[in-house]
């Protein structure tokens, strides 16, 4: 029988980890991992359907996507020598970190932010670096280029709009990083549906520039589909260290069906958008609520009273949310997923009688 010391066998940097984190709690309402509170469309189920006789899952996908980068090609009019399939946009942030960065050396990113570049990161033994944001949860380009330049850091990561706090950055200061970095920079636009503010048609312009993208957001979060726009060299580095086969052939069909196919989630994206309106305006009729401008399908929102208490209150009563009080800058902040429209009554509904109970 074998007694062997496992833990000695880990590497320093694994042990150290914290696994990244999700709520799993079963709640009637899920408004804590922005997605798209609708279903798919009938016609991508029913696509579905009539595909499922005709898929040959006893053959390997596509390695290459062909069909599906031909449908975002044509949809970004970009080429699809640009182009790189990922298992959610995460995969694309690991292959980067893979092809530029070697154990020791530093990644930067703004903070608050997408808590999976640190995770990754240090997985692999690279230094993860931030700089705060400001009160505005914006940063100076000045200021983060002399960070970057002091730690030798080779990959910036600006998350655009900035998950958990829902905002864009200046485009003048994001344009500023692009143009002035030595290194590869990497604008995370998983949002963009929601803010419409996109730097895909600057990567003519600049080969250190790589733009994000997920279908996680807009309906296909169960499919895990992303995708990363850059140079064509930057591409043919990451397929060198891209897994074989990466991209399974449902998730291919179905993101291929939904890009080419757009309008029914354009309708979502739109009364998501109506949604986020009306329910940041009746958070902010709350005296004890801050609530922070938006671009996304989420917002963030501080309270006086205690978070962690509100949180466990709307978990109590069949609702969840995200709660981010664990951050030295979120003391009592919550993120909202943007739900339907019933969904997001139930909150305010909850929220509303919170307030006259006080803290139960």
């Amino acid at each position: 029988m074998s007694n062997v010391d496992l833990m000695n066998l880990i590497q320093g940097n694994i042990r150290a980890l914290k696994p990244y984190h999700v709520e799993n709690i079963d709640c009637d309402v899920k408004l804590h991992a922005n997605e798209n509170p609708f279903p798919p469309s009938e016609e991508l189920l029913e696509t579905f359907t009539a595909s499922i006789r005709n898929f040959q899952l006893n053959r390997y996908p596509d390695p290459d996507s062909k069909k599906l980068k031909d449908s975002i090609a044509k949809r970004l009019n970009t080429d699809t020598s640009r182009l790189v399939i990922g298992n959610g946009s995460d995969e694309i942030i690991l292959l980067l970190l893979q092809v530029f960065c070697s154990e020791g050396d530093s990644i930067i990113f703004p903070d608050p932010t997408f808590a999976m570049y640190a995770i990754i990161a240090k997985g692999l033994g690279v230094k993860p670096v931030n700089i705060p944001l400001n009160d505005h949860w914006d940063f100076d380009a000045d200021e983060l280029l002399k960070v970057a330049e002091h730690n030798k850091s080779r990959i910036i990561f600006l998350s655009y709009p900035n998950n958990p706090t829902g905002n864009c950055f200046s485009e003048n200061q994001v344009r500023k990083v692009v143009e002035n970095f030595s290194g590869i920079v990497v604008v995370d636009e998983a949002y963009y549906d929601f803010a419409r503010k996109s730097f895909v048609g600057e990567i003519n312009k600049h080969n250190n520039l790589v733009v994000l993208r997920s279908l996680s957001k807009i309906g296909l979060a169960g499919l895990r589909v992303g995708f990363g726009v850059a140079d064509p060299l930057i591409i043919d580095q990451i397929n060198k260290v891209r897994l074989p086969y990466n991209s399974n052939t449902v998730s291919q069909t179905l993101a291929e069906y939904l890009i080419t196919h757009f309008d029914p989630v354009q309708k979502q994206i739109d009364s998501i958008l109506d949604e986020r309106v009306r329910l940041m305006g009746e958070l902010e009729k709350m005296d004890s609520l801050t609530v922070f401008p938006s671009d996304s399908n989420f917002f963030l929102f501080r309270t006086e009273q205690s978070a962690d208490k509100i949180f466990r209150y709307l978990i109590d009563n069949g609702i969840l949310i995200r709660n981010l009080s664990s951050h030295p800058r979120l003391n009592n902040c919550l993120r909202i997923t943007v739900g339907t429209r019933g969904e997001n009554d139930q909150f305010l509904s909850k929220m509303a009688d919170y307030a006259q109970i006080g803290n139960p």
